[in-house]
């Protein structure tokens, strides 16, 4: 009887008609200096050739589940963790590209540190022209990411890598459909541990900022603030946090709408490290070599 091994990490990873992103977002996962993984991949009602794209890889670790209608990224979550095999789950979007020893890295220091639940990790922001333009701020020890919790989190959702018991005991709200992870934390960083690595192992991408995007986002935190303040007994910090982020959210609505997007999301950023920005450099080279093989996938984009 044949008895397949478990993989040591599962990459868990939601798609929606992400013809044009997910090509590089798989070949980083393979590109990864450690291989033992599984890439678990969501299609989450695409319309576009997405699945065509990761099916083409003919890659035994990757598994590919479609769905027929679309769901809300919490529910795909909650999905791909249900279906993972690994001791390690790690997160990643279709549109991000990982370094390749992100893996490697993430998975040594929770070995090393067995008090530590979730990992994250140093991220590089960049446009759909793949132009870094800064590096998303993480705390790196669970009082830096924890200290401020009815404002919020600095430990960004895709970098995340940690233990799967965590993952299966702490499952995503499947009822919201924008800022699942800073719920997640919300309900959960008192009974956690978090850290994260300084090092640049994830390139995150964000053409620009979306107001679609940002004020769904703070009126579902502040939902979640409520919630937890009237059950925790702790109102008056999470109505300040709610201020908070009204406060935040009519700023957003005047940066953006006074068309100076690109420096509202350089406002929120760090600069781009010299090292950070060789590396990046060099993965481009790397996945540019790819890019031949890649054209000949179906909906691939020479």
């Amino acid at each position: 009887m044949n008895v397949v091994s478990r993989p040591l990490v599962s990459v868990i990873m939601s798609m929606l008609n992400s013809a044009a992103t997910v090509g590089a977002a798989v070949r980083s996962v393979q590109m990864q200096t450690l291989q033992d993984w599984e890439l678990i991949v969501i299609d989450n009602g695409s319309t576009d050739e997405s699945s065509p794209i990761v099916s083409a890889f003919n890659d035994p670790r990757i598994r590919l589940t479609r769905e027929a209608s679309s769901s809300g990224l919490a529910t795909r979550l909650n999905q791909a963790v249900a279906l993972s095999r690994g001791d390690f789950i790690a997160r990643m979007d279709s549109d991000d590209i990982c370094f390749p020893e992100r893996l490697a890295c993430q998975v040594a220091r929770l070995r090393q540190d067995p008090k530590l639940d979730v990992l994250g990790c140093g991220a590089v922001v960049f446009t759909n022209d793949l132009v870094p333009v800064g590096e998303l701020p993480v705390g790196l020890t669970h009082r830096e990411i924890t200290s401020r919790p009815f404002v919020g989190f600095p430990f960004p959702h895709p970098t995340w890598c940690g233990r799967a018991a965590w993952f299966h005991a702490n499952r995503y709200d499947s009822e919201l459909m924008y800022a699942e992870d800073q719920d997640l934390l919300l309900r959960t960083f008192r009974h956690s541990t978090f850290g994260a690595l300084e090092t640049v192992l994830l390139g995150y991408r964000q053409n620009r900022l979306a107001l679609r995007k940002l004020l769904p986002g703070r009126r579902t935190f502040i939902g979640s603030l409520w919630r937890h303040g009237r059950r925790s007994g702790e109102l008056k910090p999470a109505l300040a946090g709610i201020a908070t982020h009204i406060a935040k959210g009519g700023i957003d609505i005047v940066t953006i709408g006074l068309g100076i997007n690109r420096l509202a999301q350089q406002q929120r950023l760090k600069p781009v490290s010299l090292s950070a920005a060789q590396r990046w450099q060099d993965l481009q080279k790397d996945l540019q070599s790819d890019q031949n093989a890649l054209a000949r996938l179906p909906g691939g984009s020479g």
